[in-house]
C-alpha cells in the first residue's frame, strides 16, 4: 500500500525566504530514489539543485519554471511504495530508525544542498498504475510535512455526460480549474487518454486566444501611464526584478538609504607592482608556485591596509547604535556573470598570502560563471574589493555593499605620462577610489586607508614590512 507525502520548499539557509523554479528534473509518473535532485531553483543568492528526502513516484509538481514560492511552499508529492514494488534507496537509512527513514525518506531535507548520493535512472509509472496507487494510497505524512495533502491528490472528480478518456484525478481538477471542457480535448496518451500536457497545452491555447481577442477589441493607446505616475509607452518591455537582479536591487537600494557614504580616490604608479607580479609568474624551479593575479595581489595589500585601519573592518548595529569592529577579514570580490554581479566571499583573507588568495579568488570565480556558488559563498563579507578596470573605466563611485563599511575599488591599469624621479615618464597608472561609511570613521582614517594601499602598489617592499 503506497503512502503519499508531500515535500515542501525547505529552508535553504542565510535567511532566504523565497525561490522562483528554474527548471523542473523529474516529471509526473517519475521514480526518484532519495536525496534525488528533483528542482532547480534560483534564490537571490545563487542556483540551487533540491534533493527530495523520499524515493517513490512523483504523483504532482507544485508550480512551473518561473513560478516564485516562499519557504515552506509544497513542491511536489511522491508516492512511497508503488504498486511495481518498493523503490531501493541509493544509500543505506541510518541507525536512528526515524519515522522519515521508515517510509522512505532520507530525513536530510538539505544538506549542503544535497548528499552527493548518485541520482537513479529515471523510469516511467503507466499512468493507470499510477492513478490506481494514488487512489488508493493512505495519506501519511512525514514530520515534516504541516498539512495532509489527500484533499489534493484525491478530489472526486465531477460527473461528465458519456465517457471521458482522462483517469487521473490531478488532471480534472486542474481542468476545472482553468474551465477546460475535458469532452473536447483530445488526448496524447495511449488509447487516447487526455494527460497533464494535453490540459496544460489547452490552457495556454486558451490564455492566447484571450489575449487576441481583447487585443482586437480594446483599442491600446500610444502611451500608457504606469501604477507610479511615470509615462510608458505600451509596448515597453517590463522586466520583474526578482532573484539575483531582485536582491542586488534591494541591497543597494539599502545601501544607499541606511549608510551615509563618502568617496575619496587617489591616482597610483603601478608599473613596480606590475613588475614584482611578472617576476613572481617568471619564476621556475620547485618553489615556483601558480600564477599569481593582479586582483589578489590587491587583495593581499587590502588585508594589510584592514590590519593597520581596523575600523575600515566593521559594520554598524543601528539598533543599538553601536559600531561593531570585526575580528576577521572575509574579504568579497565582485564578479560579473551571465546570472548578473555577485560577490563571492574569500574567508578568513587575513590568514592568507597572495597565492592562497589568489587560488580561492579563482575557484570562487569558475564557480560563479556556473552558477554553482551556494548562498554561503556569497554572504558573511567584512570589505569588498571591486575590480570594475576590467570593464575598461578608470574610475567610479562604488556603492557599499551592505551591511560593510566600505569598498575599494579599482581602474584600468593603463600607460600614462607621469612623473617619475623628476622626469616625465610613461608609467602603468591606476585610479584607486575607496567609498566608506563615514558613521565608522573620518576623512583622515579613510585618507590614511587609501593612501598605505597606494603606497603598496607603487612601492611593493612596503608591504614586506608586515609580511
Amino acid at each position: 500500500m503506497a503512502q503519499v507525502l508531500e515535500f515542501k520548499l525547505p529552508d535553504l539557509g542565510e535567511g532566504l525566504t523565497e525561490a522562483e523554479i528554474v527548471r523542473w528534473l523529474v516529471e509526473v509518473g517519475d521514480v526518484v530514489a532519495i536525496d534525488q535532485p528533483v528542482v532547480e531553483v534560483e534564490t537571490a543568492k545563487a542556483m540551487v539543485e533540491v534533493p527530495c528526502p523520499y524515493g517513490g513516484v512523483v504523483t504532482a509538481r507544485f508550480g512551473e519554471e518561473g513560478t516564485e514560492l516562499p519557504v515552506g511552499a509544497p513542491l511536489l508529492t511522491v508516492a512511497v511504495g508503488a504498486p511495481e514494488g518498493p523503490v531501493s534507496s541509493p544509500s543505506s537509512p541510518s541507525p536512528s530508525g526515524s519515522d522519515t527513514e521508515s517510509s522512505g525518506g532520507s530525513g536530510n531535507v538539505l544538506v549542503g544542498y544535497g548528499t552527493g548520493a548518485p541520482a537513479a535512472r529515471r523510469r516511467r509509472i503507466r499512468p493507470d498504475r499510477l492513478d490506481r496507487a494514488v487512489a488508493e494510497a493512505p495519506v501519511s505524512v512525514a514530520p515534516v510535512v504541516e498539512a495532509p495533502v489527500a484533499e489534493v491528490l484525491v478530489a472526486e472528480a465531477p460527473v461528465h455526460e458519456g465517457p471521458v478518456p482522462v483517469v487521473s484525478p490531478l488532471v480534472r481538477r486542474l481542468a476545472r480549474q482553468h474551465d477546460i471542457d475535458l469532452r473536447r480535448l483530445a488526448g496524447s496518451g495511449p488509447d487516447g487518454l487526455i494527460l497533464r500536457a494535453d490540459v496544460d497545452r489547452a490552457i495556454r491555447t486558451a490564455a492566447e486566444t484571450e489575449t487576441a481577442t481583447a487585443q482586437v477589441q480594446a483599442p491600446v493607446a500610444a502611451v500608457a501611464a504606469a501604477p507610479n505616475g511615470v509615462a510608458a509607452a505600451s509596448d515597453a518591455e517590463r522586466i520583474p526584478l526578482r532573484g539575483v537582479r531582485g536582491a542586488v536591487a534591494d541591497k543597494l537600494s539599502r545601501s544607499r538609504t541606511e549608510i551615509p557614504d563618502a568617496t575619496c580616490w587617489v591616482d597610483a604608479d603601478a608599473t613596480e607592482l606590475m613588475a614584482v607580479r611578472a617576476a613572481m609568474n617568471a619564476a621556475t624551479g620547485p618553489s615556483a608556485g601558480p600564477k599569481v593575479s593582479v586582483l589578489a595581489l590587491l587583495a593581499r595589500i587590502c588585508t594589510a591596509a584592514l590590519a593597520r585601519f581596523p575600523e575600515l573592518n566593521s559594520t554598524v548595529d543601528t539598533a543599538a547604535r553601536e559600531i561593531v569592529r570585526l575580528p576577521g577579514v572575509h574579504l568579497g570580490f565582485a564578479a560579473q556573470t551571465e546570472r548578473g554581479l555577485v560577490v563571492p566571499v574569500v574567508r578568513d583573507a587575513h590568514t592568507r598570502n597572495a597565492e592562497s588568495i589568489g587560488a580561492e579568488i579563482a575557484r570562487l570565480t569558475e564557480l560563479a560563471r556556473t552558477g554553482k556558488l551556494s548562498p554561503a559563498q556569497l554572504t558573511g563579507g567584512t570589505f569588498t574589493l571591486n575590480n570594475y578596470g576590467v570593464f575598461g573605466v578608470d574610475g567610479s563611485t562604488p556603492i557599499i555593499n551592505h551591511p560593510e563599511a566600505a569598498m575599494l575599488g579599482v581602474g584600468r591599469i593603463m600607460p600614462k605620462p607621469w612623473v617619475h624621479q623628476g622626469e616625465l615618464a610613461v608609467r602603468q597608472v591606476v585610479q584607486l577610489s575607496l567609498t566608506f561609511d563615514h558613521r565608522v570613521c573620518d576623512g583622515g582614517t579613510a585618507g590614511g586607508f587609501l593612501r598605505y594601499v597606494a603606497d603598496c602598489v607603487e612601492q611593493p617592499a612596503v608591504l614586506l614590512r608586515t609580511l
